[in-house]
């Protein structure tokens, strides 16, 4: 008998030798009602103690992060069916997260392309955006309308703005935000949905990011409890015990060797 790939999207039949398997997700061990939603404070203090107790480095957790947010498509979404996807980068650690989520896809065996608007001068960023290049990752330079997104594309990873966004969104990045929320094509938000108050969820007005997948980074953040998508992820597995038991994240456990673990509502 074949290998049995471990996809997640449900209901889904798997051809395994003469037969068809049908899968279903998996649960996480954690309800999200259990679990801790960290605001926008305790979520920056939580990364400065990763830097400062534990010295871990920006790109290092920029990886990490990276990883999970590909790990989670990945395991939703077959690349045979859904190979084209168009990855939306922000000029801050956000964005560095979708650069490397969109190297190891293409290692996954998708095809990637970056739109990033605004590059920083910051060497880590040009670093990775560098290694995309070399990996043969495309990047579109005019904004995708939403039409364009659908004619082209399978999936948007929405790595636009992370959990030190305060509104208002910026003119500049207006035209990203309407693409993204007025696509019919899924759209998966990096650790919240851009546009989104980290504490109180969506906005009142202006383009509203409506995600299919949320794929929380460390630890849930308040506004994902107004998350109405159909697969929440957390990811990152990383987070140190000392970490954990500080802020009382009680963080469900990660099955086996994966990078990530889906949330049961």
């Amino acid at each position: 008998m074949s290998m049995i790939l471990n996809r997640i999207i449900g209901p889904r039949f798997i051809n395994c030798s003469s037969y068809f398997i049908k899968t279903s997700p998996d649960r996480s061990t954690h309800t999200m009602s259990e679990m801790k939603y960290l605001n926008q404070t305790d979520a920056a203090a939580l990364d400065q103690d990763l830097f400062n107790e534990y010295k871990f480095s920006v790109d290092q957790l920029m990886e990490l992060a990276g990883l999970s947010c590909a790990s989670a498509i990945a395991k939703t979404y077959l690349p045979e069916e859904h190979s084209k996807v168009l990855i939306v980068c922000g000029p801050g650690n956000n964005g560095g997260d979708g650069l490397v989520a969109a190297r190891h896809l293409h290692m996954m065996g998708f095809a990637p392309s970056v739109h990033y608007p605004k590059r920083p001068a910051n060497t880590l960023y040009q670093n990775l955006t560098h290694q995309c290049l070399k990996y043969g990752v495309e990047f579109v330079d005019k904004c995708p309308t939403a039409d364009d997104i659908n004619s082209t594309y399978n999936i948007v990873v929405d790595a636009l703005f992370g959990f030190s966004f305060k509104p208002p969104i910026r003119p500049e990045m207006m035209p990203q935000m309407e693409a993204m929320a007025n696509t019919s094509v899924p759209v998966c938000s990096v650790d919240i949905p851009s546009g989104w108050n980290v504490n109180d969820g969506p906005p009142t007005e202006g383009p509203v990011l409506s995600p299919t997948i949320l794929i929380s980074l460390s630890a849930p953040k308040k506004c994902a409890k107004s998350f109405t998508g159909l697969y929440h992820y957390l990811g990152g597995r990383f987070v140190p015990p000392g970490l954990v038991q500080k802020y009382n994240l009680r963080l469900p456990r990660y099955p086996d060797t994966e990078q990530v673990v889906l949330l049961s509502k």
